[in-house]
């Protein structure tokens, strides 16, 4: 089972700031390399930007390409200037997002839609070409119910929301999720599943 130390939650925090502000005003990325050994090793992640309490850009790596800072970093800059559904992010909004990050457990093939815990996972769906996923969080913020949950993964693939039912893939992963906001009032940070 994967674990993060807080402080290797902050250092990826910080690292995911420090990055989306130096390509925004200089265009260029970090060079340094964490001392965390937990750090080096590859793992899929989701970088969340949230602007006053909406969705301001979301991209991630489901498999485990990357050292997880090289992951960090650039799943950082593709949320702040590359996701599609919103502007590219500017440097005077910075200091108004607030930035989540997800470290991905490996996926893998649910057999019964039983094994799906809402809260707990996360869910891919594929179909032919068509691929939709939600963090695990998604479901709790929405309070959808597994059927629900399966349905909206869908509705992301831009598959008909019962493509589930008919044959698509469905994967389950857990996450280990944290933001800015957990590790600023120094509360315990938020882990939304296991790994």
């Amino acid at each position: 089972m994967f674990q993060l130390s807080k402080a290797s939650k902050t250092c990826l925090l910080e690292l995911s700031r420090k990055t989306i502000q130096e390509f925004l005003q200089f265009g260029r990325k970090p060079s340094e390399v964490p001392a965390q050994a937990e750090l080096l090793e590859k793992r899929g992640v989701f970088v969340t930007l949230h602007g006053q309490g909406h969705l301001r850009g979301c991209i991630g790596y489901v498999a485990p390409l990357f050292p997880l800072y090289e992951a960090v970093i650039s799943c950082s800059i593709s949320a702040a200037t590359d996701d599609p559904r919103f502007q590219p992010l500017r440097l005077e909004e910075l200091d108004t997002i607030e930035i989540e990050i997800s470290v991905l457990s490996a996926a893998e093939i649910v057999q019964d839609i039983q094994q799906i815990k809402v809260g707990v996972h996360g869910l891919m769906i594929s179909h032919k070409r068509a691929r939709g996923l939600l963090l695990p969080q998604v479901a709790v913020e929405h309070k959808w119910d597994r059927e629900e949950f399966l349905s909206e993964t869908c509705r992301k693939a831009g598959l008909p929301r019962d493509a589930w039912k008919k044959g698509a893939i469905i994967e389950l992963f857990t996450a280990i999720a944290f933001r800015e906001a957990d590790l600023k009032r120094d509360a315990p940070s938020v882990v939304r599943g296991e790994i």
